[in-house]
């Protein structure tokens, strides 16, 4: 159950990265995201939902890489992107989950 609860945690995270991304680079509605950052959106989350390790580390410190070579450059793009606009921003919880 409690692999569950952060494997929804995960997926939340990325839809905010995910979208913050696709709000300043795509010129994306708030809430909406273009096609192919949906698309991507999609793709990550069926690679965490099918992911066999338990428990499941950051991707970063994951000796299994699931993605795509172009998907996972993509990841590692928007998050470093997202990730210092949104702690600009006020968004400390997500540094909790940058470090652990």
């Amino acid at each position: 159950m409690e692999n569950k609860h952060k494997q929804e945690k995960d997926i939340r995270i990325l839809e905010t990265f995910i979208s913050r991304y696709c709000r300043s680079k795509h010129n994306g509605e708030k809430g909406k995201l273009c096609p192919e950052c949906d698309e991507l959106l999609s793709y990550a989350k069926q690679k965490r939902e099918k992911c066999p390790l338990d428990p499941k580390p950051t991707c970063k410190h994951c000796h299994v890489h699931c993605y795509g070579k172009v998907q996972r450059a993509k990841i590692k793009e928007i998050m470093a992107y997202s990730g210092k606009h949104l702690l600009l921003r006020g968004r400390l919880d997500l540094l909790w989950h940058y470090f652990f």
